[in-house]
């Protein structure tokens, strides 16, 4: 058996993993002649790109944006297959609020972690929508997602970066009527990967054929789980006990269908990664649009089922 570490793209396995959890469940990898590990990152030794530079795993799941700016420095990284095909963050607020349209936020107090793309991509759609971008208050949240009873308390009047399949699913004392989410997708925001998976140029050099191997066993059980998301949730069930079975099972239900573009899961898609490149170029965000060029192959996929 051949030792293999996966680095999931979060602080803790939520379903957007179900795919790497159901092969291994089922002992496709097993059967393969892999012995895969899937961990998560120590913010202290930084995220999932900087684990993959330092050779400490052998692939990882990380946002699209993060691996051209990272690429466009010269880093060896390379992203093998797309995890993604929408984006997942969403702007939430309350109906209190009386923020209609994102246009509606000049003025007021949005709660995000202000990175560079964080910023750019708020003031994109409120410009996109009409409004003034110089108008909204930012609110440094970090790396915390405000819940619905901090809006509420008076914490900040909106929010952005939480998942619409994750966060904006999770139970609140806060009746569902008063709440609003609004996925980047519906209001104006580049299309794009929201999470690729790669891996450090030496592994995809020196580990073809595992790497071949790993993508057609992975591919095989996003596919399964993509069909029929309910049989991941007794995985998760044992790994994140601590959620509730309901957000989970709802949480893979309403992801799974990100996972495959035309039925297929794992291409990397000119059209999503070019102009979006494009656009973190133009909001100065990515030194060089041309990064994603060197900073992606499809040549490790699986040919199409």
């Amino acid at each position: 058996m051949i030792g293999v570490r996966v680095m999931l793209e979060y602080f803790h396995p939520w379903p957007n993993s179900a795919g790497f959890y159901l092969a291994r469940e089922r002992g496709w990898y097993r059967d393969a002649g892999l012995d895969v590990e899937l961990v998560v990152h120590d913010p202290w030794r930084g995220d999932t790109l900087d684990h993959l530079l330092a050779k400490a795993v052998q692939f990882g799941v990380f946002p699209s944006n993060r691996l051209l700016v990272r690429r466009a420095l010269g880093q060896p990284l390379r992203a093998i297959a797309a995890i993604n095909h929408s984006g997942l963050e969403s702007i939430q607020t309350l109906t209190d609020s009386a923020i209609l349209r994102p246009r509606d936020l000049a003025g007021r107090r949005l709660a995000l972690n202000p990175t560079p793309r964080g910023l750019a991509m708020v003031r994109h759609l409120v410009k996109t929508d009409g409004g003034d971008p110089d108008a909204v208050i930012m609110v440094d949240s970090g790396a915390r997602e405000l819940r619905p009873e901090e809006l509420a308390a008076g914490v900040a009047d909106a929010s952005f970066g939480g998942y619409w399949a994750w966060e904006a699913l999770m139970a609140s004392s806060i009746a569902d009527e008063r709440r609003v989410v609004w996925p980047v997708d519906q209001i104006g925001a580049p299309a794009y990967h929201s999470y690729l998976l790669g891996a450090h140029e030496d592994t995809l050099t020196a580990d073809r054929e595992l790497t071949r191997a790993f993508l057609a066993v992975t591919s095989r059980g996003f596919l399964a789980a993509a069909h029929d998301p309910l049989s991941a949730l007794p995985a998760y069930e044992q790994i994140t006990p601590y959620f509730p079975s309901e957000l989970l099972a709802q949480s893979l239900q309403r992801i799974a269908p990100t996972w495959l573009y035309e039925g297929q899961w794992g291409e990397q898609r000119q059209t999503l990664l070019e102009p979006y490149a494009q656009w973190l170029h133009e909001h100065q965000v990515l030194a060089d649009p041309g990064a994603w060029l060197e900073a992606t192959t499809n040549a490790y996929l699986p040919e199409p089922v």
